[in-house]
C-alpha cells in the first residue's frame, strides 16, 4: 500500500521541487556553459525497479572527454576529469537535481537505493540477494546517509537491503532529514580511486 502513496508523494513532490528550484537549475545550468565546453545535463543508463534500464540526468560536472560509464570513485586522476563548477555542484550534491525529472517520469523515486550503472553487475547481483532490484532507485537511500562512496558493493548492497525490509513513512522521512545531515557535512563523496 505505501509503495502507491509513496509514487503519489514522489510524483508532487518532485513536480513542487522543479517549480521552486527552477530559477536555481537556471542559474547553475549558465554556470556551466560559461565554465566548460559541452552539454548542460550528463545523460547516463542507469538500472530501474526490476532491472528495467532508464536514461539518469545530472548537471554535467566533467569534461566531455571523461570516462562515460565509470563510477566517479573508480576513476585514476578523477580530479583532471572534473570541472570547475563541477567541484563545487558535487560536493553540494546539486548536479542530482535533474534527476527530480526522473521522478517526475516515475523512473525514480525521492528516497531509495541509488540506481546502479548498467555496467555495475556486481553490485547489481549483490542487490539481488535483497530483492532490492524490485523496488524504485532513489535521488537518496539509506545506504547514501550510512556511507555513500565509502562503502564497498557488499555493505552498499546490505543497506539498500534492510531500505527494502522497513520501506514505510518513517524509513523515508529518516532518510530524507539523514541526507540533509550528511550533504552539509560534506561526508561520503570520494573522488577518484583509494590509494
Amino acid at each position: 500500500m505505501y509503495r502507491y502513496v509513496k509514487r503519489v508523494f514522489d510524483f508532487l513532490l518532485s513536480l513542487l521541487g522543479l517549480i521552486i528550484l527552477s530559477l536555481l537549475l537556471l542559474l547553475i545550468s549558465i554556470v556551466i556553459i560559461i565554465d566548460s565546453k559541452g552539454p548542460i545535463l550528463f545523460k547516463q543508463r542507469r538500472i530501474g525497479m526490476n532491472k528495467r534500464e532508464f536514461v539518469m540526468y545530472k548537471f554535467r560536472t566533467m569534461r566531455v572527454d571523461a570516462p562515460h560509464d565509470t563510477p566517479t570513485h573508480l576513476l585514476k586522476n578523477a580530479n583532471n576529469h572534473i570541472t570547475g563548477v563541477g567541484r563545487l555542484l558535487r560536493k553540494t550534491s546539486l548536479d542530482e537535481l535533474p534527476q527530480l525529472w526522473n521522478i517526475l517520469k516515475g523512473d525514480m523515486s525521492i528516497i531509495g537505493p541509488r540506481p546502479a550503472l548498467w555496467n555495475q553487475y556486481d553490485l547489481i547481483e549483490a542487490r539481488d540477494k535483497y530483492h532490492v532490484n524490485e523496488i524504485k532507485p532513489g535521488l537518496t537511500g539509506w545506504a547514501q546517509i550510512q556511507g555513500r562512496d565509502e562503502l564497498e558493493i557488499p555493505k552498499k548492497a546490505y543497506y539498500d537491503g534492510q531500505y527494502y525490509k522497513l520501506m514505510s513513512f518513517i524509513m523515508d522521512w529518516r532518510c530524507f532529514w539523514g541526507t540533509i545531515a550528511y550533504v552539509l557535512k560534506g561526508k561520503g563523496v570520494i573522488e577518484g580511486q583509494k590509494e
